[in-house]
């Protein structure tokens, strides 16, 4: 998943990480927290994060969800944001942003419920349960519940769910997730249905199936048995048949969930309100606590942190949604009991990687030199030190099972600040002239600005002229998201859409997903790392296991396609009157699922 296009943790995948702010100066103490005890997370937390998850059954999908202690009703929550929503459409949602305010309005056929330690299990969401595998998983049937309704009352039948899913196969669709399209049909799955469902065509029943109006069957030619965690991807979340507007379904799409759009006014607020035709009984995860909220897309990441530290006013109402503290003022919340208790901590899925276009950076000496020469640990800093993340020795996080902490190719965690020297020789062996030029791209947000100041100067240091290129936040990934793209190099995040290696290294590494909109960002089309990963996706987990970290490894020390950077993690700030605040395992921001004002 992308971070702010970071796929989510376990079902947002890839993402931009909420921007940091400002740079600060490599210290002792790696970040500008507290000097006494370190209690930003660690590999063990991260870890902690990673436990098995569960699917549920019937009982388990079954609503209302269970209450939060404490909880009252009424009031509007302030959402802090410093931009717009990447996309509303759930087809287009694959990003943490939007996948974050999906779960307001959208549903899907499965999603997740946490516990309070964290735990995840799938369960039915306008299914019956997390979904009937057969023929040895290679059939999935999924029962709808009743009395699901969207936001005009018009009933959900299984043909608003073949229209989901049919629809991902059009043109107008370019920006979300493709599992279970790749699934079904294939790599070229839009050759299957290039109109999606458009003009009247649909997928032959031996693929999709829709017996009656509260059944829908998937057939696949091999196992799949990570649908229902797939299904959970707010990428997979429910589009009405009546209701698509195609492209201009992005701007006023239709609620199934708890809360509406009443307002919007693209790049500046938004207004949530309640959905009178959503039914609690039917829903076993989310809640309806507060009368609405209002998004305030304005807001830096300065700013936010500044009036949630203050905690006055409307702000006493208020949540950071996607955004981090702000690393300058970091120092201030830590060593402040008052703001540091209305924090919520985590590690994120996401690696933060420095992105090389392999179609215009071809030699991968220059690659490795670049590589070489990142000084990973600023770019730590320019993201909130210890609490925003930690220096990356590879592109697989911390959070997924069986990451090795000790795996470190390019030194980094010896040297965190770069070989310099390293990258010189590097250069000098690939005949590269004093002063060629590299463009790279970069999101406007206060860290991407920081960090673009840094490359700039690291890469200066061993003779590349390095030419910065803002791009806007909401747009970013789909900028360089095109094969065409005019950059040479450009920060990426990705995060695992949940608890494989498989949603990491298929999407972003895959040469079968070099085509535009997909998340091979590097164009890296590798027969090796193909074939392992077609092999990986046949196996057992554990011999699964083995094979993934062959992928990886050959991915990182043979051809190098992105530089690792850090692993990302999280901090956030709420004000003093929201109640059932805490870290969320699947969103990896706070659980907007439970929260509540504590005086209406």
């Amino acid at each position: 998943m992308k971070p702010t296009r970071t796929r989510t943790a376990r079902a947002i995948a890839v993402a931009i990480v909420a921007g940091s702010l400002a740079l600060t100066g490599c210290s002792s103490d790696n970040g500008g927290g507290s000097k006494g005890k370190d209690d930003s997370k660690n590999q063990k937390d991260a870890a902690e994060q990673q436990d098995p998850v569960a699917y549920g059954d019937a009982a388990a999908s079954n609503g209302p969800a269970e209450e939060v202690a404490g909880a009252k009703s009424g009031g509007f929550i302030n959402v802090y944001m410093q931009s717009d929503l990447s996309h509303q459409d759930p087809g287009q949602i694959y990003v943490s942003d939007a996948g974050q305010f999906a779960n307001l309005i959208h549903r899907g056929l499965t999603n997740y419920q946490e516990d309070d330690e964290g735990n995840l299990t799938v369960v039915g969401d306008i299914a019956t349960d997390s979904g009937q595998s057969s023929d040895g998983g290679k059939t999935w049937t999924y029962k709808l519940k009743d009395n699901i309704k969207d936001e005009d009352g018009n009933a959900i039948t299984s043909a608003d769910v073949r229209h989901t899913i049919e629809r991902q196969y059009s043109k107008v669709i370019f920006d979300g997730p493709t599992y279970i399209q790749t699934w079904l049909s294939g790599a070229d799955y839009r050759k299957e249905l290039p109109d999606g469902p458009y003009k009247g065509k649909h997928l032959p029943d031996s693929v999709l199936e829709t017996p009656d109006d509260k059944t829908v069957v998937f057939h696949f030619d091999q196992p799949r048995p990570d649908l229902p965690q797939a299904l959970a991807m707010a990428g997979y979340a429910i589009v009405p048949e009546k209701a698509d507007t195609k492209e201009k379904y992005d701007d006023a799409p239709k609620s199934l969930g708890p809360y509406k759009i009443a307002e919007y006014k693209p790049g500046k607020s938004m207004k949530l309100v309640k959905n009178d035709q959503w039914d609690a009984k039917t829903d076993s995860v989310r809640h309806q606590y507060v009368d609405g909220y209002n998004f305030s897309s304005t807001i830096d990441q300065a700013s936010q942190t500044k009036r949630l530290i203050a905690d006055q006013g409307e702000a006493k109402n208020a949540i950071q949604f996607t955004d981090s503290v702000d690393p300058a003022q970091m120092s201030t919340v830590i060593g402040d009991a008052n703001a540091k208790k209305r924090t919520i901590q985590g590690y994120q899925p996401y690696v933060w990687q420095l992105t090389f276009n392999l179609d215009r950076v071809k030699d991968k000496k220059i690659r490795d030199a670049i590589t070489y020469a990142i000084p990973n640990q600023s770019m730590v800093q320019a993201d909130g030190g210890r609490y925003g993340g930690e220096v990356a020795g590879g592109l697989l996080a911390p959070t997924l099972p069986n990451f090795d902490p000790e795996y470190d190719p390019f030194g980094k965690l010896k040297k965190p600040n770069g070989d310099i020297e390293k990258a010189k020789q590097l250069l000098k062996e690939a005949g590269v002239k004093e002063g060629t030029k590299l463009t790279y791209a970069y999101s406007n947000t206060p860290r991407g600005q920081a960090q673009q100041v840094i490359i700039k100067d690291a890469l200066a240091k061993i003779g590349l002229d390095v030419q910065a290129k803002e791009i806007d936040r909401a747009s970013f990934y789909e900028q360089v998201g095109k094969l065409d793209n005019p950059y040479d190099i450009y920060m990426t995040g990705w995060g695992q859409d949940w608890s494989s290696p498989s949603t990491v290294i298929t999407p972003v590494y895959d040469g079968t997903q070099v085509q535009d909109g997909a998340s091979n960002y590097s164009h890296i089309d590798d027969k090796q790392v193909n074939e392992l990963i077609e092999k990986a996706l046949t196996q057992q987990p554990e011999e699964a296991a083995k094979t993934w970290e062959q992928a990886h490894h050959r991915i990182v020390e043979e051809i190098n396609p992105a530089a690792p950077v850090y692993f990302s993690k999280q901090i956030q700030l709420f004000g003093s009157n929201i109640g059932g605040a805490k870290y969320s395992n699947e969103s990896s921001y706070i659980d907007i699922n439970d929260l509540y004002l504590k005086k209406p």
